[in-house]
Parts: C-alpha cells; structure tokens; sequence
C-alpha cells in the first residue's frame, strides 16, 4: 500500500527546501562571478530565508547537512564569500585594497565565533555535574540559570550574530556604498565580542557551579542526612520511561525515605510528577558511592546493559518487578536470576519461572500482585451509551522477529476495518510505543491503521459538543502540578534549581487534578468519534476504565486488564492452531481468539452488548485471581511487605559482612608478634 499522504507530503517539503537552498547557492554564485546585482540580492535573502525555515520548522535536516560537510558554518562563509566575490568583480580593478578592511573584519568574525563554541564548550563541562537530581535541595551547589540559548547553539547564533553583516555586504553590492558592509561587519563583531565576554564571566570561580568533587561530596553528605531505605533503579531509552512511571505510586505508598536511582541524564525530565528525590547517577564511579549509604533494598522494574553495574554493590539487595507480565519469553527472561528476588503478580507467573526452567529458584519468587492496577475500575455492565467502545491496543514486534509478538502487521487492518464497519463502535487505537522500532513493516501498518481511522472520523457524522469549558482549565492545573516551568533554553543545572524541592503534598494533588482531567477530557469529545491515543496522556489504564472490550496481543496489557473484568479478545498471528494458541499461552484462557481475517469481531462485539451470551465470564474471574493474585490483602499491602522482609535480609546480610570484617582471622594478629621477636606461648593457635 502506498505510504501515507502526511509522510509523503514531509518528503516532498525536505526535497523542496533542499531545491530551494542549492538554487540559490547556485544563483548567488551566478550573479558574483557574471556581476548582478538583483540576483545577488534576491539569492542572498532567499539564502536567508530558507536558513530561518530549515531552523525553525526543518531541525532533522540540519543534521543530514552536517554529515555532508555542509553545516551552518559552511554555508555561513561561503554566502559571505560570494558576496565579496560580488563586490570585487561590480567594483573597479582597485577595490581589492578598499575591501580588504571588510575581509579581515569577516576572518575576525569567524574568530570570535570559533571562539564563543570553544568557550561555550568549557561552560558547558562546568555545568556537566556529575550528580543531576529532583526533589532534593542542592542550593550549596551554587546553581544559576543556563546562559542564553542563542550562545550555545553554534547554528542559531552564527546566522543571527552573521546576520548584520551579510545584510551590510548585500547592501553595498546594492548600493556601492562600502559603509553599509562596514557596519554590518562591525556590528557582527561587537555582536560575538559581547557574547564572548558573556560566556567567559561564566567561567570565573564564583560565577560556575560547584566542581566535581564538591558534588561529589555534596552528594555523599546528601545520602547521610537522607538515609534512604529503598529506591527505584531504572535505566533505559526515552521511550521506555513508562516502564518505570508505573511504579512511582507504590513506591511513594511506601512511606518512609524512598530514591529513585537513574543512569540516562535524559531520563531525569522524563520521570512523571512524584514528591520521591529523583538522584541520576551516570558514572560507574559515582554509582558505586551507593555501596556506603543506608540503602538496603533497589526495585528493577527493567533489565538493561547498566543492570549489572549497580548489581555489584554487595549491601544492597536487588528486586527484579518487571514492567508487565506476560506470556512471552521475555517475562521470565534467564536475567531475572542475577537478583536476589523476583517479584510477580499472582501464581501464573511463579509456574512460568518454573516452567521456563532459567535458573529462578522458587523460593526467590514472592507474589505480590499489581499495586498500581488499584486505578482500574471493576466492571459494571454492557455498553449503556450508544457506542460501544473497543480498545484497540497491540504491542510492539520485538526483539526477536516472532510473528506472534505484534497483531499489526498482519492483522491489524482487517481488526480495524471490522471495528470501523459497525457503526455503534467507537475505537480507541493506542499502539505501544516501540512500533516500528526493530521492524519497518510494523511502523507502516501503523501509519496506515492511523489513516484508516482518520477516514472513518470523516465520513461520520458525529454530533460535535460546544468546546469544553472544563478541560481547558484542567489541562492548565494538571500542566501546573507535572510540568515544571522551565524558561527557553533551561539546561540541567538550571533544572536542579527548578526542582529543588516539590511543594507539599503534591503528589495527592496530582492525582486529584488527574482525575478531574481524566472526566473532563472524556466528556469533551464527540460522541461516536475515534481517537489515536498515542499522547502522554490519558494513561493506559485510563483508557481501560472507558473501555467496554480490548483486543490486544499476548502481552502485559492483557494481564492488567483482567483487573476490570471486563471482555477482551487476542489475534493470533502466531501460526498456531487455537487449541495450541491457548494451551502456549495461559492469559488467553479466558479470551476471544480472532483470527488475522479479523472474522470474529461481529460475534465478538454482540457478546460485550449481551453479556448473556458471554461464555467467558467465569473464566476471566478465575484467570484474575491466578495472573494477580488475591484481592486481600491489597496489592500495595502486600508490595510493602515483600519490601520490609527484603530489606530485613539485607540488614541481617550486612550484620554477617560486617561480624566476619572484624573477626580475627587465624595466622595474622597472633602471629604478627611472634615474627617480631615478642611472641607469647601458644601464640598462632586458634
């Protein structure tokens, strides 16, 4: 099929900037060699022009540009050049002295602007802490707003500070008049030469951040006076950074003095709001200072290549609690045994662990259920409005090319067009974030599926409600609670002194105002209308307590569904039969199993509006109890136990360490004066 007509229209403008920018290089060196001077104007601001749109709305081309060797610096000089070629060649033969001045005020411009990038350059080392946190108080780390942006990207500022004097050079082509090229040129240099004192006053000892050590020593004094218990360790790509969202909640229902531990500087403005210190350790060696704090217990919500650098550090006990579960092999993933437990939902997982036989013993198995699925409302009847809604939420292809991994690419057109052909569906497409990511043919079946529903959103006729009055003020106060207000520019040391400290309560506040927007945003749609859900937010589980009916894929998603109790289906695009389908896979016991052809749905979505018909009822209650355990005790009630016995075994694990550290050893004190002359009887002896 062909690709979507937005990604063929991105295409289309690339190529039409790159025509734009060529032809006016093109023109511009035309009119300097054969002296013009209305093609060496318009080139030059067409030049300039393109400049800005590639800046302000083309950003991706510009690192195409720089690995051909035709970056902003490039291009900046050589439209210069051009213009004094103009010049030389409109001039007579004796203007090669007149403009010599106006060359080496240009040689001198570039100067200065190598200069401010190799300044900037030094700043941004001092302001490269090695400690980056949130909700911690690091005023003793003398932090100060970032310089201004424009002094720091090299690109940005050559076009601007470049600016006067092109226009200078352009105007004197013009006119022939070498003043105006005179004052650009000087304009620009005082323009670099004021940036250059800016950056270097950053550079004075009272003017930088506190340097490496003292944050390093900072941090140390930090972990004494906090003495944090137990912590979240999380390491990962941007877009993992819901994997460890999912847990903030249980981990601050926890009490006591919880961290959060990160690797990925990037990872710190990706956390979601919580009033738990956030501390980013990148280096190995910093990392390792954890081994001398009051940490006892780390919750792995994840593996990643940086899992087993912190597993190094023999004080802390580690817990690996995953993301999800589910049925594919990278639930019980042989990793899991490098920890000293593993934390699962309910009894389904403990039998995967032992079945997949990965070196997990079951005594390091401690059900606990799913904290944070306490968000999910139960089920309460069939559809009463006029639509039903389905949730259509696959996941991601994954690492190994299995093509039962995702239902996108071979049967998630047929599941959306069949949903889309019953005018009393409305469907929710919330695709996992990695589609496309290993696999190009899933990341085209998305974008088609996309177009599909926006079709669909065309030709029906849904009644549009008046703009919410509601939801804009919600969406303000949640903004308010979870987004900091960081001005342009805003680097990490600008944002430690942002988020120094949360205000009180806030975590309580941002569930509240959650909530609220939550109603609001549901309320502000079009009856009937289908939505791409792929935004921050609503949340997964959001879209959970909307849904009458998920279709999904063997995956997580299913397992925390179930907690509503509500219908579901799974396509199978394993290749199994169905017996084997569900004999392979224990969460579609209690599913609908649909075929790639998607043939299935209308029989499917009469059993949701006829909960009589629904055969599965029964099967989904029991499937809930063995994917997430018990309802009493709660599922948080029973996370903050399997903290307090681990962090027992780590205290009692240091008490050993720390008995056998200061036990005499046999052949060392009680020979050591016997060496020297001064040994008593039976000295040696044990």
């Amino acid at each position: 099929m062909p690709e979507p007509s937005s990604h063929r229209r991105r295409i289309a403008v690339q190529l039409l900037v790159l025509a734009a920018l060529t032809a006016a290089f093109v023109a511009q060196a035309t009119a300097a060699l054969h002296p013009h001077v209305a093609l060496l104007l318009v080139s030059t601001s067409v030049s300039l022009a393109v400049e800005g749109v590639l800046y302000r709305w083309q950003p991706g081309m510009l690192s195409l540009f720089a690995k051909s060797h035709a970056d902003i610096t490039v291009r900046h000089v050589l439209r210069d050049l051009l213009l004094v070629v103009g010049l030389l060649r409109l001039g007579e033969q004796d203007r090669e002295t007149q403009y010599a001045p106006l060359v080496a005020g240009l040689l001198a411009f570039y100067v200065l602007h190598c200069a401010i990038q190799a300044v900037s350059v030094l700043v941004r080392r001092t302001r490269t802490l090695p400690v980056v946190t949130r909700n911690v108080d690091a005023s003793a780390l003398r932090l100060s707003p970032a310089p201004p942006l424009l002094l720091r990207r090299p690109g940005h500022r050559l076009l601007v500070f470049g600016l006067p004097a092109t226009a200078g050079l352009t105007a004197t082509a013009v006119t022939d008049d070498p003043r105006y090229a005179a004052a650009g040129v000087a304009l620009a240099l005082l323009l670099t030469s004021l940036g250059l004192g800016a950056l270097l006053l950053r550079l004075l000892p009272g003017r930088r951040p506190a340097d490496e050590q003292a944050v390093l020593d900072w941090f140390d004094a930090w972990l004494a006076e906090y003495r944090p218990t137990v912590g979240l360790y999380f390491s990962g790509g941007p877009s993992s950074a819901y994997q460890a969202n999912m847990w903030l909640g249980p981990l601050a229902g926890l009490g006591g003095r919880p961290v959060i531990i990160l690797r990925e500087r990037f990872m710190v403005p990706r956390i979601a709001a919580t009033d738990v210190p956030i501390v980013c350790l990148p280096k190995v060696s910093t990392l390792m200072r954890l081994e001398q704090s009051t940490l006892q217990v780390l919750i792995h919500p994840s593996n990643s290549g940086k899992t087993s650098q912190v597993l190094r550090i023999p004080t802390i006990k580690h817990t690996f609690v995953n993301h999800g579960e589910s049925d594919k092999l990278s639930s019980c993933n042989p990793y899991a045994k490098a920890y000293d437990e593993v934390w699962v939902a309910g009894p389904a997982a403990r039998e995967r662990y032992a079945l997949a036989d990965v070196g997990v013993e079951d005594k390091d198995v401690v059900e606990i259920g799913r904290p944070q699925l306490d968000v999910v409302r139960p089920y309460a009847g069939p559809p009463t409005s006029a639509y039903t809604t389905v949730l259509y939420a696959p996941t991601w292809e994954g690492w190994d090319g299995h093509p039962g991994n995702t239902s996108v690419i071979t049967a998630g057109e047929n599941l959306v067009r069949a949903l889309l052909a019953d005018p009393g569906v409305r469907l929710l497409y919330k695709p996992h974030p990695l589609t496309g990511s290993v696999d190009p043919r899933a990341g085209a079946a998305d974008r088609r599926i996309r177009e599909l529903i926006r079709a669909a959103n065309r030709e029906r006729s849904a009644s549009r409600p008046a703009p919410s009055a509601e939801l804009a003020p919600r969406t303000a106060e949640l903004d308010r609670l979870t987004t900091a207000a960081f001005r342009a520019g805003a680097d990490q040391v600008e944002r430690m002194l942002v988020q120094s400290a949360p205000e009180p309560g806030r975590a309580e506040a941002v569930a509240r105002a959650t909530a609220a927007w939550e109603e609001a945003y549901w309320a502000s749609l079009p009856e009937g209308e289908h939505h791409i859900v792929t935004d921050a937010r609503p949340e997964l589980y959001a879209c959970f307590n909307v849904a009458d009916l998920l279709i999904s894929d063997v995956s997580s998603v299913i397992s925390d569904f179930l907690a509503s109790g509500k219908p579901y289906a799974v396509a199978n695009t394993s290749g199994l039969p169905e017996e084997a389908f569900r004999a392979a896979f224990p969460t579609v016991a209690a599913a609908t199993v649909l075929t790639p052809d998607a043939a299935g749905v209308p029989a499917l979505l009469e059993s949701v509006r006829h909960p009589e018909t629904d055969e599965l009822a029964e099967a989904r209650a029991e499937l809930k109890l063995r994917l997430l355990g018990p309802a009493e005790p709660t599922s948080q009630e029973r996370f903050a136990a399997a903290v307090r016995a681990l962090c027992a075994a780590a205290r009692e694990h240091r008490a050993r360490t720390a008995l056998r550290a200061t036990a005499e050893l046999p052949g060392q004190r009680r020979e050591a004066p016997a060496e020297a002359g001064a040994g008593a009887p039976g000295a040696g002896a044990v």
